[in-house]
């Protein structure tokens, strides 16, 4: 029990712990998660391509940056991952559908 207190009060005063907005910016931003992983019960033809590729392209770009910032924050990383992720699997949908299924549909 000591070394889970001992944990707690390290996150607690780690300089991106949840005293600072370093924390709570990142926790927030997992709505646009929330989001996107949504987005897969839509259909594919009515997913916005500009708007997944400025979702992915700012989670990788943010990515990166996490690891480049004092302090380094895990958070930030681990949601834009996601971010970036969701982003990517959207646009891959779209793709699909549109230039794949489309001509499958058509040749049969």
């Amino acid at each position: 029990m000591a070394t889970f207190t001992s944990r707690l009060k390290q996150l607690w005063n780690h300089p991106a712990g949840p005293r600072t907005v370093f924390f709570w910016a990142p926790t927030v931003k997992w709505a646009l998660v929330v989001a996107g992983l949504s987005d897969m019960k839509r259909p594919p033809e009515k997913l916005s391509v500009p708007q997944n590729l400025a979702l992915a392209c700012t989670g990788v770009i943010w990515v990166r940056y996490s690891f480049v910032i004092t302090p380094v924050n895990y958070n930030l990383a681990l949601v834009n991952t996601f971010v970036g992720a969701t982003g990517i699997y959207q646009i891959w949908r779209k793709i699909n559908h549109t230039y794949f299924q489309e001509k499958h549909v058509s040749a049969n």
